[in-house]
C-alpha cells in the first residue's frame, strides 16, 4: 500500500531526504500530476530513483520544477526536524543563489535531475557538517571548517578560508547550517579555479 511505499522511500533515501516526505503533505496539498509519461523512463531506473522521482513530483507541483520559493519552503520545513543543526533559516536570496548555481538549463527553476543533484549534495554536506561539529554546538567553528571543506572535496589555502569565514560566519567565526550549505552550493561553481594544485 501507499504507507509501505512511503516507509520504503524514507528508509532508502535517508538523511535530509527522509524528512521531506513528511513535509511534502503539508507543503503541497494538491495531488501530484498524472505520471503516465514517466512510465518509459522509470522502467530503466532503480527503485531509489523511482522513489525520489515520485517525491519530486509531489514537491514540484504542476510545472514539475522547483522554484527558489519552493526550495526555501522545503529546506526550512526539513531543518525544523533537525534540532542538532543550528540555523536561522534559509532566506530567499540564498535559495535563489542555489537555484542559479544548479540551474543548468537556465529556466530559473530546478528540474528533476538538477533538484536530485542538489539534494544529493545537501545530504552529503549535512553528514559532513554533523561529523565536523565535534563540540556538538550545532555550528562549525573556524578551526573545524578546513576539515569540513576538505571532506567535501575542496582544498583551499588560508587566504580563501579567511575570505569564506568573513563572508559566511558570525562575528565569533561560527558558521551555522544554512550558511554552510549556501557557501558550498555557491562556491562549488567557482571552486575549480580556486583549488590549490
Amino acid at each position: 500500500g501507499g504507507g509501505g511505499g512511503g516507509g520504503t522511500a524514507m528508509r532508502i533515501l535517508g538523511g535530509v531526504i527522509s524528512a521531506i516526505s513528511e513535509a511534502a503533505a503539508q507543503y503541497n496539498p494538491e495531488p501530484p500530476p498524472p505520471r503516465t509519461h514517466y512510465s518509459n523512463i522509470e522502467a530503466n531506473e532503480s527503485e531509489e530513483v523511482r522513489q525520489f522521482r515520485r517525491l519530486f513530483a509531489q514537491l514540484a507541483g504542476d510545472d514539475m520544477e522547483v522554484s527558489a520559493t519552493e526550495l526555501m519552503n522545503i529546506l526550512n520545513k526539513v531543518v525544523t526536524r533537525h534540532p542538532d543543526l543550528k540555523t536561522d533559516g534559509f532566506g530567499i536570496d540564498t535559495c535563489r543563489s542555489m537555484v542559479a548555481v544548479m540551474d543548468s538549463d537556465t529556466t530559473g527553476k530546478l528540474g528533476f535531475e538538477e533538484f536530485k543533484y542538489l539534494w544529493n549534495n545537501i545530504k552529503r554536506w549535512q553528514a559532513i557538517y554533523k561529523q565536523f561539529d565535534t563540540d556538538r554546538s550545532g555550528t562549525i567553528c573556524s578551526s573545524e571548517l578546513p576539515g569540513a571543506f576538505e571532506a567535501a572535496g575542496f582544498h583551499l589555502n588560508e587566504h580563501l578560508y579567511n575570505m569564506i569565514i568573513r563572508r559566511y560566519s558570525d562575528e565569533s567565526g561560527n558558521m551555522d547550517f544554512d550558511n554552510f550549505i549556501s557557501c558550498l552550493a555557491q562556491e562549488e561553481i567557482n571552486m575549480p579555479q580556486l583549488l590549490i594544485s
